[in-house]
């Protein structure tokens, strides 16, 4: 007799569709995430309350409640997915640079781009989400991480072409970058700067944090 695995067996056991219970809750926590989309770019994250959002949704703070812990939860998961988009925008855009400055300077430029079509709720976020003290931490969640990996992989990537020295410190580097890539949104959302004023300043910026660790 033909011996077959319980992973044979799960590979092959066609998959359930969901039920109408579990296609009625995501319909409601879709609604919520909506509703407080819309709220936390019109008030900031601490103009819109709990009640205001289930009342946008047409629900009860109860339904709210069913599907997200607290408001901060509901905060960090409309950002996590903005930071799921711009990361493939990032990397799309990195991928037509001709050489590592390039690279780094359209990171940087389709952060200020993404950001620029969302300006209220890009400015609650980083009003309460980036610092210590106040809104939902943001920077050490996974989605965060990856924009930091991001400009590690492109480090890595000139190191390993020849643009860089191999005595690049990557990990330092990547980390500056970073810090520099969030430090300018300030002049981005709150100060109107435009595009072409914030890429000349990452240009010179980039160009400084690469410095010493070009191949001479």
């Amino acid at each position: 007799m033909k011996h077959i695995s319980p992973i044979q067996v799960a590979a092959e056991t066609p998959a359930r569709p969901p039920t109408r219970r579990a296609l009625a809750k995501q319909q409601t926590r879709q609604k919520v995430l909506a509703a407080a989309r819309r709220l936390f770019s019109e008030q900031g994250y601490e103009g819109a309350t709990i009640r205001d959002i289930a009342a946008a949704a047409g629900m009860s703070t109860g339904a709210v409640f069913a599907n997200f812990t607290d408001k901060s939860d509901l905060f960090r998961e409309i950002m996590v997915d903005d930071m799921k988009a711009l990361h493939a925008a990032m990397c799309d855009a990195a991928t037509r640079g001709r050489n590592i400055e390039e690279s780094l300077l359209k990171i940087f430029v389709a952060g200020y781009t993404f950001y620029k079509t969302r300006l209220q709720l890009a400015r609650a976020a980083f009003s309460v989400s980036w610092d210590k003290d106040g809104g939902p931490p943001l920077r050490n969640l996974s989605a965060a991480t990856a924009l930091n990996d991001l400009f590690a992989e492109q480090l890595s990537a000139a190191v390993e072409r020849g643009e860089l020295s191999q005595e690049a410190d990557v990990k330092l580097r990547s980390q500056m970058l970073f810090d520099t890539y969030l430090s300018n949104f300030p002049q981005a959302i709150f100060e109107g700067w435009s595009l072409d004023a914030l890429q000349t300043r990452a240009r010179d910026q980039i160009r400084i944090l690469l410095a010493g660790a070009r191949r001479g």
